[in-house]
């Protein structure tokens, strides 16, 4: 009889857990994760195991929502989601934080395996606070890199060390990753983790969000074209998005 992944989680959390030793060297911050719980999560976008974590490196409560047995697996699906209260919470038009989890919980929800990481980084790391006072620079005239860096961040703060280890305790051996950011990319890659493909991740703006949209295209280096660049013959296909209107399909 196969063993679930409820059950292999339970196994590792019933094993006494052991100080962290993964970094022999002092000068090296060793990042440690440790899964805390995991339960069923049935919802709208479909049925799932959520797995609770710890970390040592930002203290912070951090989950996988997984569906399928994803333990020793290959070519995962997987879409990292920093935490949005604004966005998720209350539907904000001014980012397209909660169309982006949906889109994923419901893309992987109809999967036979995948995972979405919720990641407590909000504001793009720089706390809700900080996100409001960005918020009301945007107000004022500036962008959303040009706010952040108003006040004294970088256009953004998010590390992916915890999420990659995420990855490692759950044994993944290589993801596919649904993102437009390269930079997600090249952080993961950089803490081991293997990227087989880019799933693009590209939703339909509003007339509250393009230019926020825009911005992290320009200046953040996010692959999200809208301007039309040129494409193969092969590719000029249009993307087909749920509630995309058929006469623009």
């Amino acid at each position: 009889m196969t063993t679930s992944i409820h059950e292999k989680v339970e196994l590792l959390l019933k094993e006494e857990k052991k100080p962290c030793n993964k970094c022999e060297d002092p000068a090296v911050e060793c990042v440690c994760v440790t899964i805390e719980a995991i339960a069923e999560l049935p919802t709208r976008f479909g049925d799932f195991h959520i797995i609770a974590f710890s970390n040592n490196r930002d203290k912070k409560e951090h989950v996988a929502i997984v569906k399928g047995d994803v333990f020793d697996a290959e070519n995962i699906p997987v879409r990292l989601h920093s935490e949005c209260l604004t966005g998720d919470v209350m539907g904000s038009l001014r980012c397209d934080c909660r169309d982006q989890l949906e889109a994923a919980l419901k893309k992987i929800g109809e999967m036979e395996q995948g995972i979405v990481l919720y990641l407590r980084q909000e504001g793009r790391g720089i706390g809700l606070t900080n996100k409001i006072r960005a918020y009301s620079l945007q107000d004022q005239g500036l962008d959303t890199v040009e706010a952040n860096l108003a006040l004294g961040f970088r256009d953004d703060e998010r590390d992916y060390a915890v999420a990659a280890n995420m990855l490692h305790a759950l044994k993944i051996k290589s993801i596919r990753l649904m993102t437009n950011n390269p930079k997600k990319m090249a952080q993961l890659e950089q803490h081991g983790v293997k990227i087989s493909e880019r799933i693009p991740h590209i939703l339909p703006s509003n007339d509250h969000n393009r230019f926020y949209l825009e911005t992290k295209a320009a200046k953040s280096g996010h692959l999200i074209d809208f301007h039309g660049k040129p494409h193969l013959d092969e590719q000029s296909d249009k993307p087909l998005v749920a509630g995309m209107a058929e006469a623009d399909r």
